[in-house]
């Protein structure tokens, strides 16, 4: 690391609590610091680090007296080292700089120890122990409730990743940990479930064994519905399943996904699920927003793989980050080709594809300033034009897609028979690139949208202005050409 030394300013360097590993300032130090200063005597430099929250300031790693006493004496630069950490723990590096003149307390090393261990979990307790000068048994005693606690949380994220056939190698990733580590959990997944199994048996409802264990409710049911056929859990969950073409439901099942712009029916999921896979088919959702679609593989045992632009890694682990990105790749004859990245190097190709992505324009203030619910026409079009061939591309010949959208009409405070077909988005326009892109629809099925959320007033008002509203929205389920 760097060692040159550099003068900054006094007023540029940050005391953070949360990095020091002592329990406070020592005055009587600051004061013997601030007379040896006044009689000439030089210090070795303090050493900081650049403050990642607060451009051209300094946190302090090493050297908290010696700033306080150039503080007092009026000083208004220092020598410093400024230290890039490289991915070191901050705190462990100002606690391995501390103990040299004077050892930690018993309560600082055990404070510093628990605070570097809560922020990073994968710390082993013999890092922890050559920071703060302590064995690494004294350590393992330190964090032993933290690590139990962090343990369940992690052996219960590798469950759910496990359960949904997410791969090891991706499960160590996207929780920050060796796969080494993600192996040795691995074999607790069998007993795991043993104490959920056991209530379920005593006759607990699901909801009150996953409060009682802290599961989500989709985990639990995964377990309650274990060995059983598509339509005895839809029956125990309370689905009726539809048998013709037009799937209507008055609202989400809030059991399943989190609240989130444009959450649809995990029931219209479940459908999509039971006509077009079968237990233990891998889908893949490459925007999964609030989660319904793994929430529902696993109450209906599929397996999911499930990317998002938005990075949930405590709640959401098994909706990997991804932000689906369009670029032109190249020129084919006078047109410009779009292309856009695949998120993951598999040999194993999806059964199935539920694509429901933000819909054009609707609800585009309410998500993420880089959504594609807020492109211009066009360029939302070539966005899905570009994704509906990369997904074509990764797909296996018997791969079906089930693509979610709806009609968009510019119907706002204008009457049905002054509607021109400018700006407009329908059902033929998605169908055109699909089929562009070698995607062929086998149905078209009806899932619209409750009229529920129009009060009354607004209904009336509509209909004396003669606004045609619109609650249509489509399932299109699409083989390759």
């Amino acid at each position: 690391m760097d060692k040159t030394i550099t003068k900054i300013p006094i007023s540029s360097i940050v005391f953070d609590e949360d990095i020091y590993p002592r329990k406070g300032i020592d005055p009587r130090r600051v004061g013997i610091f601030a007379e040896n200063i006044r009689d000439g005597f030089t210090f070795e430099p303090i050493e900081v680090e650049p403050d990642p929250g607060k451009p051209g300031r300094y946190r302090l790693l090493d050297g908290a007296h010696r700033w306080n006493a150039y503080k007092s004496t009026g000083i208004t630069e220092a020598d410093a080292i400024i230290k890039n950490l490289d991915g070191i723990d901050p705190l462990l590096y100002a606690a391995k700089k501390a103990i040299g003149p004077k050892q930690l307390t018993e309560e600082e090393a055990r404070d510093t120890a628990r605070r570097a261990y809560t922020r990073n979990s994968s710390l082993s307790s013999a890092d922890i122990g050559k920071a703060i000068g302590r064995a690494r048994r004294t350590v393992d005693s330190y964090i032993a409730d933290l690590r139990a606690a962090t343990q369940l949380g992690m052996d219960l994220k590798i469950f759910r990743m496990n359960r949904l056939g997410i791969p090891q190698d991706r499960i160590a990733k996207r929780l920050g940990a060796p796969q080494q580590t993600i192996s040795g959990h691995l074999p607790k997944m069998a007993t795991l479930p043993n104490p959920v199994n056991a209530d379920l048996a005593r006759g607990f409802t699901v909801s009150q064994v996953a409060e009682k264990h802290n599961w989500t409710e989709p985990m639990v049911w995964s377990l309650a519905l274990k060995d059983k056929e598509d339509l005895e859990r839809f029956k125990e969950l309370g689905w009726g399943l539809r048998t013709w073409d037009q799937w209507e439901w008055n609202d989400c099942d809030k059991r399943f996904g989190d609240d989130w712009p444009g959450r649809i029916p995990a029931q219209l999921i479940a459908h999509i699920l039971f006509y077009f896979s079968q237990q233990n088919d891998l889908i893949l959702d490459p925007m999964a927003g609030g989660g319904v679609t793994p929430d529902t593989c696993l109450a209906l045992s599929r397996r999911c793989w499930a990317f998002d632009m938005t990075d949930r890694p405590e709640t959401r682990p098994e909706i990997e980050p991804h932000t689906w990105t369009i670029s032109t790749a190249h020129q084919l004859n006078s047109s410009s080709v779009k292309e856009v990245s695949w998120p993951v190097s598999s040999k194993e190709k999806p059964d199935l594809v539920i694509f429901d992505p933000p819909y054009f324009d609707k609800k585009a203030s309410d998500y993420d300033e880089n959504s594609i619910s807020a492109l211009p026409k066009k360029e939302y079009l070539e966005f899905l034009e570009a994704l509906f061939a990369v997904l074509k591309q990764n797909a296996k010949k018997t791969t079906r897609l089930a693509f979610i959208n709806a009609d968009w009409r510019d119907f706002q405070n204008k009457p049905a028979a002054e509607e021109s077909r400018k700006g407009s988005i329908l059902i033929d326009d998605y169908l055109s690139i699909l089929n562009k892109t070698g995607w062929r629809h086998t149905h078209i099925i009806q899932a619209p949208m409750s009229a529920q959320r129009f009060s009354a007033v607004v209904v009336s008002a509509m209909q004396k202005k003669r606004i045609l509203g619109v609650t249509s929205r489509y399932v299109i389920v699409l083989k390759q050409q």
